[in-house]
């Protein structure tokens, strides 16, 4: 006797073998025909493109660079007070949220009354 999963009652039921080997109807096959090219156009070389690069904004990898690199300091309080302000509210949560949690289980493992 084969069985199945029944979405319906949540429960093993009876079924046929090809049912069982192949549940919820999903049946093995081959696609009849190809589907079509997403992208049937052909696309452009970088050199035929033209040597004009346009940019949204100035560059500012060499600033962060000069601000990221040769100092000791660690690169979470680099960029100042707001640095500071999240890395302290961050680790008050952390420790918050720790405390409050062993609250919680401290009073889920007393027996009620």
């Amino acid at each position: 006797m084969y069985y199945k999963f029944s979405g319906f009652t949540q429960r093993l039921t009876g079924s046929a073998p090809s049912t069982a080997y192949v549940p919820q109807g999903l049946r093995p096959g081959i696609p009849a025909e190809s589907p079509a090219m997403v992208f049937a156009t052909p696309t452009k070389v970088v050199s035929e493109v033209g040597t004009t690069v346009e940019y949204l904004g100035a560059n500012k990898v060499p600033d962060l660079q000069r601000i990221f690199q040769g100092n000791v300091m660690p690169v979470h309080l680099k960029m100042g007070v707001p640095d500071k302000l999240l890395y302290r509210t961050t680790m008050a949560l952390t420790i918050g949220g720790t405390l409050y949690c062993l609250l919680a289980l401290y009073i889920a493992a007393q027996p009620r009354k």
